[in-house]
């Protein structure tokens, strides 16, 4: 196996801590009552990840700064925080209260099917045989895993929840790729407040009451980890592997999650819970070894991010530089035909024939 792109490690963090926070999550279901709770839980869930990121960014600026993002980007930015911010958590949450929590974990790795079939038929990036028979197994591990089967069966309901949160994060996702070259912390805490504000006010507005101080913090904690740093480590895989990859290396999540399930909450698993983890390692397994190398035109191209002066950074500065790297400004690409191994990060979005 070759080793894995710098950008790997980012995406893996992510889903590392993102599988973390579901079966937490689901313990702290289990406290709440009442048809707003999911709304309340998913707003704290927020609330924790934007508070917890926008005290961090004024730490890392040492003070407030202004919101610096091109205003083409705000519309994605916005389209992003409706569906992974605000519908998505509360799909979930609805999807955790009607299935167990190891099942939920596997269930949720449909957010990278998904999220590779939007990127690839809408928005139009590059993929690969091993990329789509990855999604394949993933995919049968899933039904596997929802199939009806008598007693043990997962209800209808929750599989539905959850399938539709993955979708709505699927769509966030790919709006999200379009802002992935701004500040990780400005998307992430911006989408966390908002969607927090969100559904918090819409668990009020349906009678919710401030829960008690264990489960409150609780609430806040998991948001920050599991949402909040959990996206900004999304974020940077963005920009360096795409939106179908970053959802490839993403889907170990799930496994994170039902694996702290049974061993941490002794959650009981049965023989097809264990089929459908087969297959959707596999799956899993075939994106992580990827390999993706050809001659390709990097087309002028302007933006701004953090870099630096490697093979595709070959420019001049019109101000003063230190000489620091990673540095962020605005930098203009001149046209450029070569060959490496790459992904559709943010200098590799071009078309395959």
């Amino acid at each position: 196996m070759k080793s894995l792109h710098r950008a790997a490690w980012p995406a893996l963090g992510a889903a590392l801590l993102f599988g973390a926070s579901t079966p937490f999550a689901k313990q702290l279901i289990g406290d709440g009552a009442g048809p707003s709770f999911p709304f309340l839980l998913a707003g704290l869930l927020y609330l924790g990840s934007g508070i917890g990121l926008t005290l961090t960014r004024l730490l890392r600026d040492r003070g407030w700064k202004a919101l610096d993002m091109p205003a083409q980007e705000w519309p994605w930015l916005l389209g992003a925080i409706a569906f992974g911010g605000v519908l998505g958590p509360l799909l979930l949450m609805l999807g955790l209260s009607h299935t167990t929590a190891a099942a939920a974990s596997l269930l949720l790795n449909l957010e990278s099917v998904l999220t590779a079939v939007l990127a690839w038929l809408v928005f139009q990036e590059s993929t690969d045989r091993r990329i789509v028979l990855g999604m394949g197994l993933i995919v049968a591990g899933g039904a596997v895993l929802a199939w009806p089967a008598g007693a043990a069966a997962v209800p209808g309901l929750g599989p539905l929840a959850l399938a539709g949160a993955c979708l709505a994060w699927a769509i966030d996702n790919n709006l999200t790729r379009k802002v992935s070259a701004s500040d990780a912390l400005l998307v992430a805490g911006s989408k966390g407040l908002v969607a927090g504000a969100v559904n918090t006010a819409l668990a009020f507005a349906l009678g919710a009451s401030w829960p008690a101080l264990p489960l409150l913090s609780s609430a806040l904690l998991i948001g920050f980890l599991g949402y909040g740093l959990s996206l900004v480590l999304f974020v940077l895989a963005l920009r360096g592997l795409g939106t179908a990859r970053t959802g490839a290396y993403f889907s170990t999540a799930p496994f994170v999650g039902a694996a702290i399930a049974i061993l941490v909450f002794a959650e009981p698993t049965s023989t097809r819970f264990w089929l459908a983890a087969g297959a959707m390692a596999a799956g899993v397994w075939l994106h992580l070894t990827e390999h993706h190398a050809h001659a390709h035109v990097h087309a002028a191209l302007l933006h701004q991010h953090p870099h630096r002066h490697d093979e595709h950074h070959q420019h001049s500065h019109d101000a003063a530089w230190d000489g620091v790297e990673p540095h962020t400004h605005m930098h203009q690409h001149t046209p450029l035909e070569h060959r490496h191994a790459h992904f559709p990060d943010i200098h590799h979005r071009h078309a395959h024939h």
